[in-house]
């Protein structure tokens, strides 16, 4: 009688190449995504009936998380809801400026383009005229300002602009300076650069000489930490300049 060893039976091999086929781990559920962070916001509004009509708005949202006056310092957002922008509404975005933690949003009833200055000035990130302010708009401008975003009406994104370029014609150009923080002959000098000018050829196209050139370049490469001439390309093309 011819001995078979338990390794060579067709049973054990079966069992070995059935063993040999499992996967190495059981498979698991898939990962419960984490909630999203509630975004906390503090509510400011000059009447009763106007706080209370955004707060039902709001205590609808899961995303958001309403915080008491009191605690208002704490919020991410800042949402001031008036009928116009008056005295009482600059001095209240004005003291909500200081507070450097918290983006603030407004949302009025009506909006001169005169208080387009005055918005910019007390740092308000984002504008929803109160007529549409439902829940989906004043949502997305919450999460918008929570993210580091801007929000402003098309109307008012237009005067904003047109403002800024009378603003650059009327104030700063006469000055030599730009909204960029560059002088008009550094914009210049690193726009020529950025085309691949040298210093010769730059001291011909603007007039200066090489030395000015050289002075000129090397403190806006100083005060703008830019390394080489690709990072001026970079930061000239991202600036307009180009």
């Amino acid at each position: 009688m011819t001995h078979t060893d338990e390794h060579d039976s067709p049973t054990a091999a079966r069992t070995s190449r059935g063993s040999a086929s499992w996967p190495s781990a059981l498979p698991t559920a898939p990962p419960v995504p984490a909630r999203k962070a509630r975004v906390s916001v503090a509510l400011y509004a000059e009447d009763g009936i106007l706080h209370a009509g955004v707060v039902q708005q709001l205590r609808q949202q899961p995303d958001v998380r309403l915080l008491p006056e009191a605690e208002g310092d704490q919020a991410q957002v800042s949402l001031v809801v008036v009928d116009t922008v008056n005295d009482p509404a600059v001095r209240l975005l004005r003291r909500l400026q200081r507070n450097t933690a918290t983006r603030t949003g407004l949302v009025v009833g009506s909006f001169e383009a005169a208080a387009l200055q005055t918005m910019i000035e007390c740092g308000v990130a984002a504008v929803l005229r109160r007529a549409e302010a439902d829940q989906d708009r004043l949502l997305h401008l919450i999460t918008a300002m929570a993210n580091g975003e801007g929000v402003l009406p098309g109307d008012l994104l237009g005067k904003l602009l047109e403002h800024v370029g009378t603003l650059q014609r009327t104030v700063l150009d006469p000055r030599g300076l730009t909204l960029s923080t560059l002088t008009t002959r550094e914009a210049e000098m690193l726009r020529l650069v950025s085309e691949g000018f040298d210093t010769v050829e730059i001291a011909q196209k603007t007039s200066y000489s090489e030395r000015t050139v050289k002075n000129v370049l090397h403190e806006v490469a100083t005060r703008l930490r830019l390394r080489n001439r690709a990072h001026a390309v970079g930061y000239a093309m991202r600036h307009g300049l180009i």
